[in-house]
């Protein structure tokens, strides 16, 4: 009733799988929502699958027989997704163009080597990938700081990163995936961009990856906010 009544922002679930067992789940949840509202959809899915492939379908608000909600394209997401990451190369191509198709997004949160999403490979076949910081301190897990820089470390380090071409798109999925998947602006310095950013002294970025991050000058709005962690 909120959702149709234009009251909330985005509509979160759980899918059905990983959560009870019950591939089928008892009801729609966030799908039929969607369906009538047009809200935006974030869908947590930790399950996994033989058939993962088969899963990524049912991720789209709409089936063929049904019309599109107004304005819904591009505004589902899946996070973790976790049955993705299980899929050889070239299941991981035929999941990837159904999600580019449908404008579905992942994220995955670099919780281990096995569970991180192939980013590149789904980059590159048109889906857009964020890292996400996952639980902040609560019941899923009490490591969690909402530090993105320490997460793209973290990524790094499943991945077994050492080369700078792997440790730069840790970083790249860390500072321009997340705005991909909420529609944000890309932050780049160059003319026109948003003046929000964090200036870090550093060499360069896979020098600054191999170090646990710290605080250092923010930037907001063309403005200096922060310093070392104090506002100024």
């Amino acid at each position: 009733m909120a959702a149709d009544g234009g009251l909330v922002d985005v509509i979160g679930g759980i899918d059905p799988a990983g959560f009870d067992h019950t591939p089928g789940g008892t009801g729609g949840g966030p799908a039929d929502s969607t369906r009538s509202s047009g809200s935006p959809k974030d869908t947590d899915c930790r399950s996994t699958s033989t058939t993962p492939a088969r899963r990524v379908p049912r991720l789209s608000p709409t089936s063929p027989s049904e019309p599109e909600p107004p304005g819904l394209h591009g505004r589902v997401t899946a996070s973790h997704a976790f049955a993705v990451a299980e899929l050889s190369c070239q299941a991981v191509d035929s999941a990837a163009d159904l999600l580019a198709e449908a404008d579905i997004a992942l994220t995955t949160a670099a919780l281990s080597a096995t569970t991180v999403l192939p980013f590149r490979r789904l980059a590159q076949r048109g889906v857009r990938v964020g890292l996400g910081s996952d639980g902040v301190r609560n019941n899923w897990s009490p490591f969690g700081n909402a530090d993105m820089l320490h997460r793209a470390w973290l990524l790094g380090r499943a991945l077994d990163a050492s080369l700078d071409e792997d440790l730069e798109p840790c970083f790249e999925l860390a500072a321009d995936g997340g705005a991909a998947v909420m529609g944000l602006p890309r932050v780049d310095l160059q003319p026109g961009s948003p003046a929000d950013f964090m200036l870090r002294d550093g060499e360069c970025v896979p020098a600054d990856r191999r170090r646990l991050p710290r605080r250092d000058t923010v930037v907001r709005a063309g403005r200096v906010v922060a310093r070392d962690g104090r506002l100024l």
